[in-house]
């Protein structure tokens, strides 16, 4: 059974058990409301009724009638002999009469006085037993029973009708509140039913990203759509991460698949030269001095680069383990002056320029930030033509130590500039030794500096040279 069902059920139970007892209230009430009235219509009538029986004329019955006309009356003697009978008349009806000695009375133990009798009232049914009387049943001074009665007719038939009506207005009632509970429950339903049809969306058709209404109404339905909301919400939430960490580790095996290939590409080349300069020596080099030097002299370059190879991805590999590097002060003015004497010694034909805005500190490794220095320096000596200046800013903003490495060099396109910290990435895809290195020297850059907590940037674009912003945090007693 539906949930509308049971709340029409429910409705319609209610209303039903509300007017049933209403109705029995009602009938109740009115019922006895009659009753008293007819009671007290009884008690103006025996007074007159009592004065002409105490006059004790001959022609009793007549001028009884015509005192009380179409009233039940009748006297019954202490010995229970009856002295007078007066049938009930009620027009349309037959006259009718009770059997006195039938009624049985249970007197109260007060004694008549002058002032009030003893009397008690009953309901009897006439020996037709068409109809009932309601009589007054009193005890007169000399001993004898005064009967007086009138029929209950007109107060049964009341009640007959109160009682039709009272089915018709409650089977209406009944109706209405069916039909408008059925309305009134399937409009306060429809939220509901919203959220069971976004409840069905996401189930068959998977769409998360649904949303259930009236999830900001502050009630029952409106609690039950904000949690469904934020349930999906969080398996939403989940899918994504999911496939965040799914293209994450796509991406991963993508570049340790490139990486792999690229380290065999970088080894390959020094390993078949070694491999060359051995045969050469193998095949009688070392009784021909000319040949004997050049070999030795090969194999040892090319040692010394695949040493310096194996380096750089020892360095790359602790750094991205997160291994601790030297936490000490660092004076990036002083740095900045030798790595720039250095750049001048090693290369005078590409003019070096520098500003020092601030004496700065830091806490970190001064090695490794200058080797950061060095790499970017001789970046611009391998890709830019000879005569290229560059310059070097050191200033601070907030809580940052700022360094900047701009040259006037060619420059590069934006798709290039993008790719540029990625490992073994290179401008020129030959990748020949006399266009640089491994393609290492600017990932080292970018981890060398997130192993201090910083940033580093690139900007650049053709013919308007390259420019290198790199920010790093303040030690707290930097001045």
């Amino acid at each position: 059974m539906s949930l509308r069902t049971r709340l029409v059920g429910t409705i319609a139970v209610v209303a039903l058990v509300a007017l049933t007892l209403a109705g029995i209230a009602t009938y109740t009430a009115f019922s006895r409301a009659q009753l008293r009235q007819l009671d007290q219509s009884l008690e103006r009538a025996h007074e007159p009724i009592e004065e002409v029986v105490a006059a004790g004329d001959e022609d009793l019955e007549y001028l009884v009638s015509q005192t009380a006309p179409g009233i039940f009356v009748a006297i019954q003697d202490p010995d229970g002999a009856t002295q007078l009978l007066i049938p009930a008349r009620v027009p349309g009806h037959e006259s009718d009469t009770v059997a006195l000695d039938e009624i049985d009375v249970d007197w109260p133990t007060t004694s008549p006085t002058d002032d009030r009798d003893v009397a008690v009232f009953r309901t009897v049914t006439t020996t037709s037993g068409s109809d009932e009387l309601r009589l007054r049943i009193a005890l007169l001074s000399d001993g004898s029973t005064l009967f007086i009665g009138q029929p209950m007719h007109e107060v049964q038939e009341s009640q007959r009708q109160l009682l039709l009506i009272e089915i018709v207005v409650a089977s209406g009632a009944l109706i209405v509140a069916i039909v408008g509970g059925w309305f009134l429950v399937r409009a306060g339903l429809k939220p509901l039913r919203s959220v069971e049809q976004t409840a069905l969306a996401i189930a068959e058709e998977g769409q998360l990203g649904h949303r259930a209404p009236g999830a900001e109404a502050d009630t029952e339905v409106g609690r039950l759509a904000k949690a469904l909301n934020t349930m999906l919400d969080r398996i939403d939430g989940a899918f994504e991460e999911r496939d965040r960490v799914e293209a994450d580790l796509r991406a991963s095996e993508q570049r340790l698949r490139r990486f792999v290939a690229d380290v065999s590409h970088e080894l390959r080349t020094p390993l078949a030269a070694v491999s060359a300069y051995s045969e050469l020596f193998e095949r009688g080099a070392r009784n021909h001095p000319a040949d004997l030097d050049r070999a030795i002299h090969g194999i040892a370059s090319e040692t010394n680069r695949m040493n310096g190879l194996v380096e750089e991805l020892l360095l790359l590999a602790r750094l991205d383990e997160g291994r601790p590097l030297t936490q000490e002060p660092v004076d990036l003015a002083a740095l900045l002056v030798e790595a720039v004497g250095t750049a001048r010694a090693v290369a005078p034909e590409f003019p070096v320029a520098l500003r020092v805005s601030d004496v700065v500190t830091i806490t970190g490794d001064a090695s490794r930030l200058r080797q950061v220095i060095d790499n970017l320096l001789a970046n611009v000596r391998a890709h830019t033509p000879v005569g290229t200046s560059s310059a070097i800013d050191l200033h601070t903003e907030t809580n940052e130590a700022i360094i900047t490495v701009s040259d006037n060099g060619p420059g590069m396109e934006a798709e290039e500039a993008a790719l540029v910290f990625e490992r073994f990435y290179r401008v020129d895809s030959s990748r020949s030794r006399q266009t640089g290195g491994a393609g290492l020297g600017m990932s080292i850059v970018k981890a060398i500096v997130a192993a201090h907590d910083g940033t580093v940037t690139l900007n650049s674009s053709p013919g308007q040279g390259v420019v290198v912003t790199i920010r790093l945090p303040l030690s707290e007693d930097a001045s």
